[in-house]
């Protein structure tokens, strides 16, 4: 059996909203199509050889821990780009998201540094952006509905508009409430506001995911899963967020 291995990056500090569903939604699935799933947490000052990983997952977390984990993170920024940009997949949701850009800047003014790897900034409110969401994307070259559930304060913008979302925003707030665009998405890389957990609502974003890590492992998946009930409980996510 084929195996691959997934970083769960800093669970203790980055975990608000149960995100770590996502994780057990992407192992379960790949024991589904006959692959061994290793999952691996790191925690600050852990050494982490990322030859080893086949993917990065980050969840959201507070302010504070989100300093905690940049000043962490920014030791191994250069290696970790390196990586993106030659494909590695990651999953960054809301506060680790949002350490992808320039800076942060809190409600009351405070100003966190961000990795830089993306020219986006991201600007905290007090009142927060909270409800279901529903967008307009496209995966592997199939256009999709992703459903979700948003609560952020922080509003992110673009600096380039370039930059490409995750989707457009259908109903529900997005990046900023503004300009329709939720998320990024960039080779492998998914940054989203997205919680929920996201991946066992919109399974071909899960296997997104499973497909960028086999094919950069030389594996072939030859099984077809049968996605019927979740593609039913998708349909019906997406109806009820319509009709509200």
């Amino acid at each position: 059996m084929e195996k691959l291995k997934i970083a769960h990056m800093y669970p203790d500090l980055m975990n608000l909203y149960g995100d770590r569903g996502n994780l057990i939604c992407l192992q379960k699935r790949m024991q589904w199509y006959g692959l061994d799933c290793n999952i691996k947490s790191i925690h600050l000052e852990d050494k982490l050889d990322f030859n080893q990983i086949d993917m990065l997952f980050m969840g959201g977390g507070s302010d504070r821990e989100q300093g905690l984990v940049y000043n962490d993170l920014i030791k191994k920024a250069d290696q970790l780009m390196q990586h993106i940009n030659d494909g590695l997949p990651m999953l960054c949701i809301c506060g680790a998201y949002q350490l992808l850009g320039t800076y942060y800047q809190s409600h009351d003014g405070q100003v966190m540094e961000g990795l830089g790897f993306f020219p986006f900034y991201t600007v905290g409110k007090k009142d927060r952006l909270i409800g279901n969401i529903l967008l307009e994307s496209e995966f592997n070259g199939h256009k999709s509905t992703v459903v979700g559930f948003e609560n952020h304060g922080g509003r992110t913008y673009f600096d380039d508009q370039n930059l490409q979302a995750l989707g457009t925003v259908t109903k529900g707030h997005g990046n900023n409430g503004e300009d329709k665009t939720e998320g990024i998405c960039f080779q492998n890389l998914i940054g989203t506001y997205l919680h929920g957990p996201l991946l066992p609502k919109n399974p071909l974003l899960a296997d997104f995911f499973i497909q960028a890590m086999t094919q950069r492992k030389g594996i072939e998946l030859d099984t077809v899963l049968d996605d019927s009930i979740e593609n039913i409980a998708h349909e019906q996510v997406r109806k009820k967020i319509i009709s509200a």
